[in-house]
């Protein structure tokens, strides 16, 4: 059972837009998903009390932000929420229990050197050697200098990057009627999807 936990420090850089994305992608596949949410704020459990019934399902992994526990078993995939500021034992839980991170980041210098300090404390971690960790660039105008010092940045990390997404009202109609990007018809959301390809090929993998 493959455990994706979607984390960056930094809080409101997209973390509950991913999240809900991937479990969308996963129930679109098939596949029996639970998505975790250990944010105070709870916006992807929010997220579920929206869908409608008329979606494919996605379960919720009930999580109290100050006991992270295992997963249930009755799951093929799982997907974890979480907050920013997330560090001490509560981190080492919830990075322990990853298959894989996928890393949030935004083309601003606050995000970027929160980034670092966060990565260099995972790569100080030996007991997460095994770990995969992935950098998906969020709200990019890929015209703007500041999307050009993102790529300078996560160039320099030898981490992949699994795609940039754009800043679109998509994400944020979708989300109010609880819904994915693969909810809907694929023409609708035809370039974003097309962005999210990399990032589909990287989980499945």
């Amino acid at each position: 059972m493959p455990v994706i936990v979607i984390a960056n420090p930094k809080g409101g850089v997209g973390k509950s837009t991913l999240a809900t994305n991937v479990a969308g992608y996963f129930a679109s596949q098939g596949h029996a998903v639970l998505l975790g949410d250990a944010d105070r704020q709870q916006s992807s459990r929010l997220w579920l009390g929206l869908r409608p019934p008329q979606a494919r399902p996605i379960g919720s992994w009930g999580l109290d932000a100050d006991l992270i526990i295992k997963p249930p078993r009755d799951a093929s995939h799982v997907v974890l929420d979480t907050p920013g500021g997330l560090h001490g034992w509560r981190f080492k839980d919830v990075i322990k229990m990853a298959d894989k991170l996928i890393v949030p980041l935004q083309p601003s210098v606050f995000d970027i050197f929160a980034a670092r300090d966060f990565l260099d404390q995972l790569a100080q971690d030996h007991q997460l050697s095994k770990l995969q960790i992935g950098i998906v660039g969020m709200r990019v105008d890929e015209r703007t200098i500041s999307a050009d010092k993102l790529r300078e940045f996560v160039d320099g990390l030898g981490l992949p990057v699994l795609g940039f997404l754009r800043s679109t009202q998509n994400y944020i109609h979708l989300s109010a009627r609880g819904l994915s990007l693969f909810d809907i018809a694929p023409g609708r959301v035809e370039k974003d999807l097309q962005q999210w390809q990399g990032i589909c090929n990287w989980i499945n993998t």
